[in-house]
């Protein structure tokens, strides 16, 4: 099986990151390649971030060559994966919604625990579209940016005191609200004594099980294949 992991911003750095803690959680036989977009923000913090993000990652999955049988999406609440969706003719699972999902399965309630209290509102508005809105407790954010996860000491203090906010808020499950979190599940789960739920490794988890049951995107009313038009693109089509 191969999954292309795709970062939302353009830090390559990050987007090894990401391919580790998404290896990290894949089956043996599965490949994971990450794909970092060659244009748009070296972190992505911001509703203008978020729809320069998704235009670019769009961009590089169009000219993406290499076979592959699913897509997760490692952008926490950023916006693209409805027109991955439409796009693409393989699985598109985006690490927000997949996160969400499999906290619902483990408490009544989850907490999100995020970087700036900025992008609250994006997190809100796509956990609320893709329908587990109602059972999150709380967004808390760190006050920490994208770029500030590498020093993993100030990070842990940081989600430490927000997860406490969002436990106190209600949520009795955590999740990760950022791909550049992935790994600390594994550090601060028995330090909090609940659930912590990394998006990336829920999110390949259910591409591949969504691959080994042979299901794909419904073409069926909101996901049809996008209407045949001229548009320009930064990028020359792969065809």
């Amino acid at each position: 099986m191969r999954i292309v992991v795709t970062n939302c911003n353009t830090t390559r750095a990050m987007t090894d990151e990401i391919v580790r803690g998404a290896r990290a959680a894949a089956g043996a036989d599965t490949t994971v390649t990450g794909l970092t977009p060659a244009w748009g923000p070296e972190s992505a913090e911001g509703w203008l971030d978020s729809h320069l993000s998704a235009a670019a990652v769009l961009d590089a999955l169009r000219g993406y060559r290499e076979p592959y049988d699913a897509v997760v999406m490692a952008g926490f609440g950023e916006h693209g994966r409805e027109g991955a969706r439409e796009l693409l003719d393989v699985p598109v699972v985006d690490i927000t919604e997949a996160a969400a999902h499999l906290a619902c399965l483990l408490g009544r309630r989850y907490g999100v625990v995020t970087t700036l209290d900025r992008t609250r509102g994006q997190i809100e508005d796509s956990l609320y579209t893709a329908g587990v809105a109602p059972h999150c407790a709380a967004v808390v954010g760190t006050g920490l940016g994208v770029l500030d996860l590498g020093d993993e000491e100030r990070t842990t203090r940081a989600f430490l005191a927000a997860a406490e906010r969002a436990r106190d808020a209600g949520a009795e499950v955590l999740v990760l609200g950022c791909a550049g979190m992935t790994g600390l599940q594994r550090t601060l789960g028995d330090r909090l004594g609940m659930p912590v739920v990394d998006g990336v490794a829920a999110a390949v988890r259910l591409a591949e099980s969504l691959v080994a049951l042979s299901l794909r995107t419904s073409r069926v009313g909101s996901y049809e294949r996008p209407r045949a038009k001229r548009r320009t693109w930064p990028s020359p089509p792969p065809w």
